[in-house]
């Protein structure tokens, strides 16, 4: 099969034949159909994932059809439509025991722990409790497009945020993570407000449902601006790139008793970033990271995109190649584009 493939951090891309893989006892093989171009990729490139061995075949947002079952496999079989969450859980430690699979201590990262889905095909593990079946009417882009930016938004939002109706949301960057938790705050009934330097993120986001917006180049302090927004703070902020200045600005626009979603990561030298401690005692905020989302928690997800409550396919900017993986990956923290890249042509 093709894939891109790279044998040393930071070193080049290439589309390569290899091997073509073949599934565990517990997996699938999935022919690859769509896949997305995270900042995710970017940041295993870079060698900050200490779960990647090289050479290494990166992708993690994916979705296409089952080419092959393994023998334990019960709930799927060949020629199913389906996607995966970027982590998937073992089923069988305490974590995947209290339904938190998305921290597995065993778990399958596709592009990460394994080779990915930059490739005509992608082994699956623990595929019967992971796998996601596609409605038919859903396209196999918009179901990529799921797989991390959306799916980790709706988890960060909806779950970790526990966001609702009226409550005020900041959301810090409008690229594909950003994005998507504006729109699920927004179909919530949440008031949002987007925050980025780029003037053409903003009125994007605008277009999702961001009801003001903040840029932090012309803002005098970010911080300050939401709190006169919203009157004293708003009850949930995201940070969805991961930047210790946006950390700060976050944590400092919540009103008392608000709840700091962590979903950008961040780079290894800024791995431990400064947070208010004292603001945090004082107004008893939350700090909460999130991790991915588990496959069961999906339903709930599909359903408002069937019902037309939430449209992932509207943060598709572009459709492209594997080759163009080659010269978009290395660049991706350095993008001003908006919206997710979607790669469609594998041949």
């Amino acid at each position: 099969m093709k894939a891109v493939i790279y044998d040393r951090f930071q070193g080049n891309l290439e589309v390569q034949q290899v091997k073509d893989p073949v599934p565990q006892k517990d997996g699938v093989v999935i022919e690859v159909k769509s896949s997305g171009l995270c900042l995710s990729d970017w940041h295993g490139w870079m060698g900050h994932d200490k779960d990647i061995e090289l050479p290494h075949v990166p992708g993690h947002e994916l979705a296409g059809v089952i080419a092959e079952v393994g023998s334990e496999i019960k709930n799927f079989k060949v020629g199913d439509r389906v996607t995966v969450p970027f982590v998937s859980g073992c089923g069988k430690c305490s974590e995947c025991q209290t339904g938190n699979h998305q921290i597995c201590d065993n778990q399958f990262q596709p592009g990460f722990t394994h080779w990915g889905s930059f490739a005509q095909f992608v082994a699956i593990n623990y595929a019967d409790i992971n796998l996601v079946k596609l409605p038919e009417e859903m396209e196999f882009t918009t179901a990529a497009s799921l797989g991390c930016r959306f799916a980790t938004s709706f988890r960060g939002v909806v779950d970790q945020g526990q966001v609702s109706n009226e409550q005020w949301v900041a959301v810090h960057a409008c690229g594909g993570v950003g994005l998507s938790a504006i729109m699920i705050a927004t179909a919530y009934g949440a008031k949002v407000i987007a925050v980025d330097i780029n003037e053409e993120a903003l009125k994007l986001a605008k277009s999702m449902g961001a009801v003001a917006t903040v840029n932090g180049i012309d803002s005098k302090s970010v911080s300050e601006e939401i709190n006169d927004l919203t009157d004293g703070g708003v009850h949930l902020s995201v940070d969805a790139l991961g930047n210790p200045e946006i950390l700060l600005n976050s944590m400092n626009s919540l009103r008392k008793r608000g709840k700091h979603v962590q979903i950008g990561l961040m780079p290894p030298e800024h791995a431990n970033s400064k947070i208010p401690i004292d603001r945090i005692i004082a107004r008893e905020l939350e700090l909460i990271g999130s991790h991915g989302m588990q496959a069961f928690r999906y339903d709930e997800m599909i359903q408002l995109i069937k019902t037309g409550k939430l449209h992932p396919e509207n943060l598709i900017a572009e459709t492209i190649s594997l080759e163009d993986v080659t010269k978009e990956l290395p660049s991706m923290h350095q993008s001003n584009s908006t919206g997710i890249k979607i790669i469609t042509d594998f041949g």
